[in-house]
Parts: C-alpha cells; sequence; structure tokens
C-alpha cells in the first residue's frame, strides 16, 4: 500500500540485528527501493524525566515530541546513526529507505533529524566522507543539510514546527506529500 509516495507495507522479517562496526545493527533481509517502508520503531512512550532516569546504558530513546520519547525496541533499538544515512524516519515512528538498499547492508539514519533538546551529544563514528565528527540536535545542522531533509520530510514533526517557530522570516520548506529521491 502506498500513501503519500510512501510505501507502507512492512514485514517482519525485513530486517535483523547482527554486528557491526559500532557494536550491533540493523541489516536489511531484503532489498528495499526509496520511499520503501523498512520498519516502524515500537517501544513505551517516555517523558524526558523518565529517559534520564533510565540511565545512559538503558536508554534507547527515539524523541518523537518535545516531552515524549519511545523506548525503542528491537529491531528499531539498534538502527545506528549516519551523517551520509541511507534511511530516514517518517510519521515519527517509520523509518524509510532514501535510496535504494541492497540485501545485508547496514541501515542507518540521522539521528539529528529526532533530536531537539540541546541535552544529548554523541561523537560520531559513522566513517563517512560527510561526517560531523559529533551527533547535535537538528538546530545546529547546517542549513544546507536542514533544508535537504526537510525537502524529504524526514525531520519529526515537532522539530518541523520548532523551525517554523524560531524562524518566522526563514523560508522553511515545508513536507512534501510525495516521497521524492535525492540523491546525497
Amino acid at each position: 500500500m502506498r500513501e503519500n509516495g510512501v510505501d507502507r507495507n512492512v514485514s517482519s522479517c525485513a530486517v535483523e540485528v547482527g554486528p557491526s562496526a559500532l557494536g550491533r545493527g540493523v541489516f536489511a533481509t531484503r532489498s528495499f527501493r526509496p520511499g520503501q517502508a523498512i520498519l516502524v520503531f515500537s517501544g513505551p512512550v517516555l517523558n524526558h524525566d523518565e529517559v534520564l532516569a533510565l540511565g545512559g546504558d538503558r536508554a534507547y530513546a527515539l524523541q518523537i515530541g518535545a516531552d515524549e520519547y519511545l523506548d525503542t525496541m528491537p529491531p528499531g533499538r539498534y538502527a545506528n546513526h549516519s551523517c551520509d544515512p541511507n534511511a530516514g524516519i517518517v510519521n515519527d515512528r517509520m523509518l524509510i529507505a532514501l535510496r535504494p538498499v541492497a540485501v545485508g547492508e547496514e541501515i542507518q539514519f540521522d539521528y539529528s533529524t529526532t533530536m531537539s533538546r540541546d541535552h544529548w551529544t554523541m561523537e560520531c563514528r559513522c566513517g563517512q566522507a560527510t561526517c560531523r565528527r559529533v551527533i547535535l540536535d537538528f538546530h545546529h545542522l547546517p542549513p544546507i543539510t536542514q533544508n535537504r531533509y526537510l525537502q524529504l520530510g524526514i525531520v519529526q514533526r515537532f522539530v518541523v514546527n520548532e523551525v517554523r517557530r524560531r524562524s518566522p522570516a526563514r523560508r522553511v520548506v515545508r513536507r512534501t506529500r510525495a516521497f521524492r529521491q535525492v540523491s546525497f
């Protein structure tokens, strides 16, 4: 089924968790086309204080609102970051392919597209030529990167709303209704 240009069919066996250069990662067990759903993040919804109470070694939180986080469950829990991602999140929880993804390829998204708290940073070890070296909130990304992610529609809705509030005079690209393949 396709909705707004995104293929919504998600198979529970489309990915597997396996060893990666960063510990564990999520790997494709079949190929994906751009815009095709890979997985849906799931888990209990927590607030910021509850996430902090879990501690850094137990929290696998995905920010889905200003004070809402998913304590992600496997396999999504093990999706790693990349500054040159092959996947992105739409509708706050669905991970889609941004470009063709081959069987066995690690699926990675840019964590910055889901972050807006200025609380958490992490050294980036993605190894991409475009690596920013530190994972920061969306608001700290270079404007060209912000606009590319906004055009792709892979920025959490609450972050998009914050961008609009913070920069009323700045031209903010609205999410497109249909996913468009954009080469990185």
